[in-house]
């Protein structure tokens, strides 16, 4: 994009360059076995890249969502699971634990988390709160002595479940919706366990499990600001979410233009590269043209972030509309990169099938299409959304 900084262009090239060294020869294999590649989430912690939001008095690059963007679509364009891991990691977890805790907290937890020596995650999402986040049933009781606390309940869906060490998670503390307070939870906790580990259609390299609490004790020192004054901050992070996740889906859809323009160059029919068929080049254009539009969408709201212009309601439909709009022309033009292949699409030999598994995810977490159009609606027709 015309306003990247020199600072992004020079990240922008070296996790470039540490996706296709370091993760590009891992990822087949870690997809066919549902592996995690956690030595990659150490060297990005190495090179600075877990932290990227963090302030730098606090350990971070401080830099911003348009940095974060850049990073995640350049390790998504190669391997879209450790991408997601990383996201999960670093915006959901980390960059929280930055933003909302305390000194004591940060002093504790941020080293392990920037270094990579520490996988985070977060706990929002239950089996029956989806897209109801508001509707969750984890409760988080006050000891008799206001010590501690003891949190009941379960969280599924969970990227980094099986695997982390850390988890930032939130609970009811009150009888309303909106009572919500937020507990950082480390592993080994006594009553805290990871339930089973999901098989998945894609993102089969980024590992997705529950949380679950039973009579599980957390002191008030890990409560994160005010008993039941977390939900600003939550829905504040899922705007952030949905900017920077937005570029997974640019990354898969940059993947399968690359992979189908290759293939329409070098396959012959009829003696001729079939690139010389109109049917092919339609398909080439329109998903180029789709891939540009999301990424000047996404990366304007990432620097509408960046520069404090994305607040309040508005914020929540911009992100709405850069998550949606690139998710859905991620999975559509992975599928028309496979139309493009033929039967070598369909099949393993040729990563593009990969490529449309993992953009599908995306139109389904951190907020589904459907979810998506209701905010957007609701920005738009104001009090007449309701009926």
């Amino acid at each position: 994009m015309w306003f990247f900084s020199d600072e992004e262009k020079l990240l922008q090239d070296t996790v470039r360059q540490f996706a296709k060294t370091e993760l590009a020869p891992k990822i087949e294999k870690l997809d066919a076995e549902e592996g995690f590649n956690r030595e990659a989430m150490r060297k990005l912690g190495e090179l600075g890249l877990l932290g990227i939001t963090v302030p730098e008095n606090d350990g971070g690059a401080g830099l911003g969502a348009v940095a974060t963007t850049l990073a995640f679509e350049e390790v998504a364009t190669v391997d879209a699971s450790t991408a997601l891991s990383y996201l999960a990691h670093s915006i959901l977890c980390l960059n929280q634990v930055a933003q909302n805790g305390n000194a004591e907290q940060k002093a504790r937890y941020l080293p392990k988390l920037l270094s990579g020596e520490w996988i985070g995650g977060m706990g929002m999402t239950e089996p029956g709160s989806g897209s109801d986040a508001l509707g969750m049933r984890t409760k988080a009781v006050k000891t008799p002595d206001g010590e501690a606390y003891v949190l009941n309940g379960s969280k599924t869906f969970i990227t980094n479940g099986p695997c982390g060490e850390f988890f930032y998670c939130y609970a009811k503390t009150g009888e309303t919706k909106k009572d919500i307070s937020t507990f950082l939870v480390e592993k080994g906790t006594p009553g805290f366990s990871t339930g089973k580990k999901f098989s998945k259609m894609g993102m089969r390299a980024s590992p997705t499990g529950e949380l679950v609490f039973e009579n599980c004790r957390i002191g008030i020192e890990n409560r994160v600001g005010s008993e039941g004054e977390s939900l600003k901050m939550m829905m504040r992070n899922l705007d952030l979410e949905r900017v920077t996740i937005a570029g997974i889906s640019l990354g898969l859809a940059r993947a399968s233009i690359e992979a189908a323009t290759l293939y329409a160059r070098d396959r012959k029919q009829f003696d001729k590269a079939i690139g010389s068929f109109g049917p092919i080049q339609e398909r080439l254009a329109e998903a180029s043209s789709w891939y540009e539009a999301c990424r000047a969408l996404t990366y304007t709201c990432a620097k509408m972030w960046d520069e404090g212009k994305m607040v309040g309601k508005e914020a929540s439909m911009m992100a709405a509309k850069a998550k949606l709009t690139s998710a859905q022309m991620a999975t559509k033009v992975g599928l028309e990169c496979i139309q493009i292949l033929g039967g070598y699409g369909y099949i393993r030999e040729f990563p593009v099938e990969r490529y449309m598994r993992d953009a599908k995810l995306i139109e389904i977490g951190a907020g589904t299409n459907e979810i998506l159009r209701v905010i957007i609606a609701r920005q738009m027709l104001g009090d007449a959304a309701s009926g």
